[in-house]
């Protein structure tokens, strides 16, 4: 079984973000936090070019790649693909509610098809020498919350799934869009909390509206595992506070401005390779909210940062400009 000792605080799989420099910039801040990819498609992995699709830096372990598919067989196959690659976990996506997604009859909703689900899962679980994991919903539209969970559990938990992570909203497959669908559908941790108390022996995570590292450490006491997505995103310092809250370790930097000089050699390597600064530090641009000088760290970023000449001293210009004093508050 999974071990949530090590993974019980993930960072969300988040399309256009988690890339492996945004990966490799979180792991400077936290070195337990389980990472993951952006969702791939089965047919991408199984078809598509696999060193861009899947490659990664051996700093990003512990690290899960969430695939999206709905046929087992092709799961199967690219699970076996994941686990070669040497990922600590593979993730089924039953929770994207995009156009795209649901034209292609996975994501979100295969919340209405438990039983193809839990298919999907036993055909990985049989393929992976790795855990296998499901990310789903409460339910989708007019679904009942009590009865679309429980049924997708007892199927992913019957095929041998290793955990299942819930982003405790509905998605409505009609009517919002996939930006909406985080936002408007009402929270309900609650619903998570009761499926964790009906499978005590069972991982369960949960995801969603978790916007600081103590909040995480809160829903602990209910739950073995938390995702947090976009908080960790927009406020990456705060991952600093990752190791000790939750895993009782120190942290990998004192503070922002150490953490920043522990990326630069990975900077430096990327940009060796005709990597381009911004590629890499438009995942940086929340690591100084709160301070003096934050806006125009952002600002220089934005501005001398994407320049084709951009480089590391670019980038340690932007850093010098933020000051040094104590940060402001996140907001409760």
């Amino acid at each position: 079984m999974l071990e949530y000792q090590s993974h019980r605080f993930s960072i969300a799989p988040m399309m256009d973000w988690t890339d492996r420099h945004c990966r490799a910039f979180h792991r400077v801040l936290t070195r337990r936090t389980l990472l993951y990819t952006e969702m791939v498609t089965t047919g991408a992995v199984i078809h598509g070019p696999r060193e861009r699709l899947l490659g990664f830096d051996a700093c990003e372990h512990p690290l899960a790649l969430q695939l999206g598919g709905c046929d087992p067989g092709d799961l199967a196959r690219a699970a076996r693909v994941g686990a070669d690659w040497g990922y600590d976990e593979i993730n089924l996506n039953v929770g994207c509610p995009s156009d795209r997604v649901q034209n292609g009859r996975f994501g979100a909703c295969l919340m209405r098809e438990p039983a193809l689900v839990g298919e999907c899962v036993a055909a990985m679980k049989a393929a992976a020498t790795v855990p296998v994991t499901v990310k789903c919903r409460l339910g989708v539209d007019d679904q009942k919350i009590e009865e679309a969970l429980d049924a997708v559990a007892r199927s992913v938990f019957s095929a041998g799934a290793d955990g299942l992570i819930v982003h405790a909203r509905k998605a409505w497959l009609q009517g919002l869009s996939p930006k909406e669908n985080r936002d408007v559908p009402p929270l309900d941790h609650g619903r998570v909390h009761r499926l964790k108390r009906a499978w005590p022996d069972r991982i369960v995570a949960i995801n969603g509206g978790i916007a600081t590292i103590e909040e995480a450490r809160a829903q602990l006491a209910h739950v073995d595992g938390v995702m947090m997505g976009r908080a960790a995103y927009g406020e990456p310092a705060q991952l600093l506070r990752a190791d000790p809250l939750l895993f009782g370790q120190a942290a990998p930097a004192a503070d922002p401005f150490e953490a920043a000089e522990l990326f630069a050699p990975y900077l430096a390597a990327r940009l060796g390779e005709g990597i381009r600064l911004h590629a890499m530090t438009r995942h940086m641009l929340g690591l100084f909210n709160g301070r003096p000088g934050a806006r125009a760290y952002r600002r220089h970023l934005a501005t001398a940062g994407t320049r084709p000449d951009a480089d590391l001293g670019t980038f340690r210009e932007a850093v010098a400009l933020v000051s040094r004093g104590e940060p402001e508050p996140l907001a409760a």
